[in-house]
């Protein structure tokens, strides 16, 4: 797969289209981002290019036409002489606190950044603007990005925090890793954003376990699949033990039947069926004791990860 630099590469040269028609690859971008709803390419599209990109490189973007919406994205870059080639550069433009631009950043050239961006003279290409222009710069970081030793080490504090949104230790930021990053964010009134700077690193730190909320604590899950099955497997055990209405356990009968009549083939072939015949009666009980204990064992982890908050 192409990265998203590369993908914005093969698309210079590609401009708008004069007149009433519209470039048919100019109103992909727009789709692929899920704003469907524009109609013309004459729409702002340099959010809507780099999100193209993005997505169609495998890489989650805002899948927003903001520019300014890249201020929240990724990984911040702390400064303009640490960016690397392929980060995404969010510009001012205008005097509005709102407007904006977004693109691929290049290299810094003297007092200026060379960017590749698209809406760029209406079309795809390499510009320059001053660097006093520069709003921020943020790295791609997700599911397709590689491993990052030291992000191991955060993802099992945050585990160990009670944060058990991050999913696995696997030292890449994911978007359950993003979710565990802004939840322990929220609950210690860090700026939401899902930066691993010095300020969330030093509340790493010296956090206090979350909390369990009350009604979690001693609640069970709802709608829980694994509750419906264990407790269906409960029951079904139970009715075919106490062997209560014939109609009812008819097919627990015929699971004890064929349970009965594999043991005693097996004890012939062993040689043990004279040995084994008082206890055959009871194979189909011990089978449904064995399905009660086991299904009782999974409804009570379900409960208990539900209520140290492991699992929703």
């Amino acid at each position: 797969m192409t990265t998203p630099l590369e993908t914005a590469r093969g698309y210079l040269g590609t401009k708008e289209v004069t007149g009433p028609a519209d470039n048919p690859k100019i109103m992909e971008m727009y789709r692929t981002i899920g704003q469907d709803w524009v109609e013309h390419d004459e729409m702002a599209w340099c959010a809507a290019f780099v999100g193209h990109c993005l997505e169609t490189s495998g890489v989650s973007s805002t899948r927003k036409l903001n520019a300014r919406s890249y201020l929240a994205w990724g990984e911040k870059v702390p400064s303009l002489d640490q960016a690397k080639e392929g980060d995404v550069v969010v510009l001012s433009r205008g005097n509005s606190g709102w407007q904006g631009h977004v693109a691929f950043f290049l290299r810094a050239v003297g007092q200026q950044v060379e960017v590749l961006g698209g809406n760029q003279g209406n079309g795809v290409s390499v510009s320059r603007y001053p660097k006093s222009k520069v709003l921020g710069i943020r790295r791609a970081i997700g599911l397709h990005s590689p491993p990052r030793p030291e992000l191991r080490v955060v993802q099992q504090q945050l585990k160990d925090l009670g944060y058990y949104e991050v999913g696995n230790i696997d030292g890449s930021f994911g978007a359950r890793t993003r979710a565990a990053v802004l939840a322990f964010r929220a609950d210690n009134d860090l700026p939401l954003s899902p930066d691993l700077d010095p300020a969330f690193v030093a509340a790493l730190q010296t956090a206090k376990p979350r909390a369990v909320s009350p009604e979690r604590a001693s609640g069970k899950p709802e709608a829980s699949r694994i509750l419906k099955a264990s407790n269906g497997q409960i029951a079904s055990g139970v009715i075919g033990v106490a062997g209560v209405a014939a109609s009812a356990i008819a097919p627990a009968v015929e699971t004890a039947e064929r349970a009965k009549d594999v043991t005693e083939r097996s004890a012939a072939l062993l040689n043990l069926t004279e040995w084994l015949s008082p206890l055959l009666p009871w194979a189909g009980a011990l089978i449904f004791l064995v399905v009660i204990v086991l299904a009782f064992r999974a409804r009570t982890a379900r409960i208990e990860d539900y209520r140290t908050g492991r699992t929703p």
